[in-house]
């Protein structure tokens, strides 16, 4: 009985290595084989194996058996491609981010202010910031502007007189042309940003306005 039972178990362990190899030779039959269709150049390729250089081409894969299509794979993409994929899936990242960002900036704004006067009062400090940044450099280029103006009227007398510009009224002239022309940048800049908080502000208000459901102009 034991020499029976031990010749049983030996049996059992030597055949047990067949049966996964018996397994996946029913598994690779089951697999369907595949048809692969690219183009290479203009010439149309089909093959049951795919080269290496076509890896990375568009192609069409058929079911050799029913000879239907069971999928498409496109082309790899170029270092430009992936490149461009990239930065516009981290653009879409972004505009989802200020989108989200909006929405939670109209909620808290319409949780905190009760009225469009509420609101307004949150612009009030940036608007007068910028007001008298304006009228510091109007100040300032028609200060610039009239010592300009003395320093070219006294040369063009001494021109006139037939005398020489000294070079160091020549260097004044030059030095306070140079700071007018900043002056005046500085002060287009400061107009710019007001007008540009101007449309700021009534694009929150009609947005305010949009959200509360209230006309155009709800003061009470």
């Amino acid at each position: 009985m034991s020499r029976f039972a031990t010749f049983t178990v030996v049996g059992l362990l030597l055949a047990v290595p067949l049966l996964p190899a018996q397994a996946q030779k029913r598994t690779a039959d089951a697999t369907p084989k595949k048809l692969y269709c690219w183009n290479k150049g203009s010439e149309r390729i089909c093959s049951d194996a795919l080269p290496q250089e076509a890896v990375n081409s568009a192609r069409e894969e058929f079911n050799l058996r029913s000879g239907m299509r069971s999928g498409e794979v496109q082309r790899a993409l170029t270092d430009e491609e992936r490149a461009d994929a990239a930065a516009q899936a981290a653009q879409q990242r972004l505009d989802l981010a200020a989108e989200q960002t909006r929405q939670r900036t109209e909620q808290a704004m319409l949780a905190t202010y009760e009225n469009e006067d509420d609101l307004r009062r949150v612009f009030a400090e940036r608007s007068g910031i910028l007001d008298n940044n304006i009228h510091t450099a109007s100040y300032n280029v028609a200060s610039v502007r009239d010592a300009l103006v003395t320093l070219l009227a006294s040369a063009g007398n001494r021109e006139l007189d037939g005398q020489p510009v000294p070079d160091k009224q020549a260097e004044r002239i030059r030095e306070r042309h140079a700071e007018l022309v900043a002056q005046r940048r500085m002060q287009a800049s400061f107009e710019q940003q007001r007008r540009a908080l101007d449309v700021e502000i009534e694009s929150t208000l009609q947005r305010y306005r949009l959200l509360k459901g209230v006309g155009s102009d709800p003061r009470g």
